[in-house]
């Protein structure tokens, strides 16, 4: 939807189970119209689309995607956004570090990204007011990535990606962006490796035309800068203890474009606190990775996953600080019992979106919502999705 003359928002469908078409389908075919009841909204409802590879073959079957246009229209819905981090399984089993997987070193990563920016180019045809942006993994998981040779490998696959974007901007005259997403213990972990990354390999013209050259197509520094950008995620943002203003000014200056906001929040906790550790246990689950960072006077101090930084913390190996926490909590939330969340610096990263023309579209991604504690799963998932898109109208309002 539009919230004032400028945001489009929207929530992300990976909250809903499905790995298959016709399960995501299902998902949205019973969601969007409560979503769209609870908020009694009228007028045009934004979707933010989440497809595994599975299913993104089983869409661009034609008859498949007409039906899926007919369904759209019908309901008055647009697809903003597709999310094309998770390639394969993301509910009900453990994804961990293979989430990241295929990552931006292998060609089944591009053949999917490629797939994905088609598909959305197909479904914003008529839109020609919206860039539309395919979010995608922060190069590989860091532990993956030793050598120059691999940052090339990814750089090259993601200006051969972009070279993909500037065929299908020319065919249709949709844009499509690629949305590179930093996350904690990746490779593009904070906007310092953003901005190094980008300005070393992306913005490289020798790179570049070697790159146009394997995709046999023109490409240029100016085509990469407009294709590609990042995916600002408020949560992996807090994480790290990146400020709002600061992060959105260095990569303004830095000529590295925003071309999607998820809308997220952390947990956030005095590791010094033993209920607080206590109450963690419970967040400590099998399926996602649950990254922590950790700014105490020492320094700071990365865990790769919260089981790790919990066994630290009982073997008094932290010190009183501050711990962040990559476990996506519902945005309204400003509290959970034992701890905080970062739902102050979720507020300011959006009043900075406001003070500045920057990117316009907004999704809301809480994808966790199975396997948060029962506590806090109070209502439905409707209901919840619900008050997370009238929490940012409201921020966004005021």
């Amino acid at each position: 939807m539009i919230v004032g003359d400028r945001f489009h928002l929207t929530y992300c469908s990976n909250i809903h189970p499905g790995e298959t078409w016709r399960e995501v389908e299902s998902a949205l075919s019973e969601s969007l119209p409560r979503v769209r009841q609870l908020l009694a909204h009228r007028g045009p409802l934004a979707v933010g689309l989440r497809l595994s590879a599975q299913a993104a073959h089983t869409l661009e079957q034609p008859e498949e995607l007409a039906r899926f246009r007919d369904f759209l229209r019908a309901g008055d819905y647009y697809v903003l956004t597709i999310n094309g981090f998770p390639y394969g399984a993301f509910h009900g089993q453990r994804v961990k570090e293979q989430v990241y997987r295929p990552d931006w070193r292998e060609d089944a990563r591009l053949d999917y990204t490629n797939r994905l920016a088609r598909l959305l180019a197909e479904l914003l045809k008529d839109r020609a007011d919206i860039e539309g942006s395919v979010s995608t993994a922060p190069g590989a998981f860091r532990s993956e990535i030793d050598s120059a040779a691999d940052e090339v490998s990814m750089a090259l696959r993601i200006l051969r990606h972009a070279a993909e974007l500037v065929s299908i901007r020319e065919q249709t005259g949709v844009t499509i962006t690629l949305a590179i997403e930093p996350e904690p213990a990746c490779y593009i972990e904070t906007v310092d490796d953003a901005i190094r990354f980008f300005h070393e390999y992306l913005f490289d013209a020798a790179l570049v035309r070697q790159a146009a050259a394997q995709a046999r197509a023109a490409l240029t520094v100016d085509d990469v800068r407009r294709q590609i950008g990042l995916c600002f995620d408020a949560c992996h943002m807090a994480v790290e203890f990146e400020e709002a203003d600061d992060a959105l000014a260095r990569l303004d200056g830095a000529g590295i474009r925003i071309c999607k906001v998820q809308i997220s929040s952390a947990l956030r906790i005095d590791p010094a606190d033993p209920n607080a550790i206590r109450a963690l246990d419970s967040f400590a689950e099998g399926t996602y990775l649950h990254q922590v960072v950790e700014r105490s006077p020492a320094g700071v101090t990365r865990y790769v996953d919260l089981p790790e930084a919990l066994a630290a913390a009982r073997a008094g190996a932290v010190e009183s600080g501050e711990w962040r926490v990559h476990f996506h909590v519902p945005i309204f939330l400003a509290a959970m019992q034992q701890f905080g969340t970062t739902q102050r610096q979720l507020a300011a990263t959006i009043a900075a979106l406001k003070s500045r023309a920057s990117c316009p579209y907004l999704e809301v991604e809480t994808y966790t919502w199975e396997v948060l504690p029962p506590e806090y799963r109070t209502s439905d998932v409707c209901t919840a999705i619900a008050r997370e898109l009238s929490w940012v109208k409201a921020q966004l309002d005021t």
